[in-house]
């Protein structure tokens, strides 16, 4: 009976699609095939073999052969990648000191003086907002409002982000 071990971490698996080869490689390994078919169809003599097509189509194939070998199980074009991600990043790191995030700073503390600022003592208006007290026989009438098919509860936002709440009779 053969028994396959099933890993642990699924995500970190390549899918093999024919033989050792995954996606990526399948795909680098059919460039070769179209490259020649452009070379001998459109180079002239058209769909003939000529002396300088030989080295055109074996020059892509000899690259992309090389591109699709595997170093450390991963495929040569993902270390390409990372090695072009590593070349184009910034080199240097400015330090800027003058960012204040998580940094103490010690101020000097100065003595505070009282100053007398010329205002119009203008009589500011208070919004009192009202009270609201609701009874036992407040909270069974709404009770029986909402369960009542006679009416409807219908709700929309305000402007200033309240909700409006209205008891309507159906009319029939």
């Amino acid at each position: 009976m053969k028994t396959t071990v099933i890993p642990a971490q699924i995500t970190t698996i390549e899918d093999k699609i024919a033989g050792n080869l995954n996606l990526t490689q399948i795909l680098i390994l059919m460039v070769p095939v179209f490259w020649t078919t452009i070379v001998y169809t459109l180079l002239s003599p058209a769909m003939h073999l000529a002396w300088y097509k030989i080295p055109l189509v074996l020059g892509v194939l000899f690259i992309c052969l090389l591109l699709s070998l595997r170093i450390k199980g991963k495929v040569v074009v993902s270390w390409l990648g990372v090695l072009f991600k590593y070349n184009i990043r910034p080199k240097y790191y400015v330090f800027n000191k003058n960012v204040s995030y998580l940094r103490s700073l010690d101020l000097p503390e100065f003595e505070k003086h009282e100053v007398k600022l010329l205002h119009k003592n203008v009589a500011k208006k208070e919004v009192k907002q009202p009270n609201y007290t609701f009874s036992i026989a407040d909270f069974v009438k709404f009770e029986n409002m909402i369960g009542n098919p006679k009416y409807t509860l219908s709700y929309r936002e305000g402007k200033k982000g309240g909700i409006n709440v209205a008891f309507r009779q159906v009319q029939k």
